[in-house]
């Protein structure tokens, strides 16, 4: 089944966006893109020095994928609106994924300031990539600020628990025009394959592929799960009963007048 993801100019075949923090390794990181196939990578951009003539983690990022520098480390809308600036100026594209974090116990984004750098960075030309609490007046406001996308949390960052925002994240999906795509908290191929039965158009995955015992074999597994879940909601869903229904007749094969 031929389908793509359009965003910011770029066509997507794989909806399985992967993170590269967490690797233990760097080395990794490369067999993990390949065998996951996956186009687009998130990577903070305090963790890229350019500079470096040893270890840099743009090495390990196969050049047909798509950057997208995450802003993490900022406060505040100010300051992701810096790093933003930054990471376009280092070469990094204009592909931004807005990380605005003041809680450090919960580690949950701030909508407020992420709108507010959000205004500003789709003005300035950048595909942003909001990372918000699931909210659908915040989902619409980021909507008309120019976001390309809108990356609700499914659960706490890098709890691995799972798609806990579900009835949310479905409503933003049916009231958005532009892509919802699920960051933060999935943990299972089973939970990535149930954001893409709602109608996300892409799951993002990070630490439950690198903290995986085998990580190479665990970004296949995703990369297939999101394949499947796409499927399935293209396919049309079967719609779900309160009673029971037989799959087949239970009538015309015995004949309660024969003995």
């Amino acid at each position: 089944m031929k389908d793509s993801l359009i965003i910011g100019g770029k066509t997507i075949t794989n909806r399985l966006f992967v993170g590269t923090g967490k690797f233990e390794n760097k080395k990794i990181i490369k067999n993990v893109l390949d065998e996951s196939k996956a186009e687009v990578v998130t990577v903070a951009l305090r963790r890229i020095d350019m500079e470096s003539k040893k270890e840099n983690i743009l090495d390990y990022i196969p050049k047909h994928c798509i950057l997208m520098t995450n802003t993490s480390g900022a406060r505040n809308a100010k300051e992701a609106i810096r790093i933003a600036r930054l990471a376009r100026a280092a070469g990094c594209g204009n592909w931004i994924k807005i990380e605005v974090i003041s809680d450090n116990k919960y580690l949950f984004p701030d909508n407020y300031e992420t709108l507010k750098a959000t205004e500003v960075l789709s003005k300035e030309g950048f595909v942003v990539f909001p990372y918000v609490n699931p909210d659908l007046i915040i989902s619409r406001q980021l909507e008309k600020s120019g976001a390309a996308a809108v990356m609700p949390l499914g659960s706490p960052i890098g709890t691995n628990r799972g798609l806990r925002t579900k009835e949310i994240v479905r409503i933003i999906v049916k009231e958005l025009t532009i892509p919802v795509i699920v960051d933060a908290g999935i943990g299972k191929p089973s939970e990535a394959a149930e954001c893409m039965e709602l109608g996300c158009g892409a799951v993002l995955v990070n630490t439950a592929i690198a903290t995986a015992d085998n990580p190479v074999g665990m970004a296949e597994a995703f990369s297939k799960a999101v394949e499947a879940g796409r499927i399935a909601y293209l396919s049309g869903l079967a719609i779900s009963l309160d009673r029971a229904r037989a799959s087949s007749p239970l009538t015309g094969f015995l004949r309660s007048n024969e003995s």
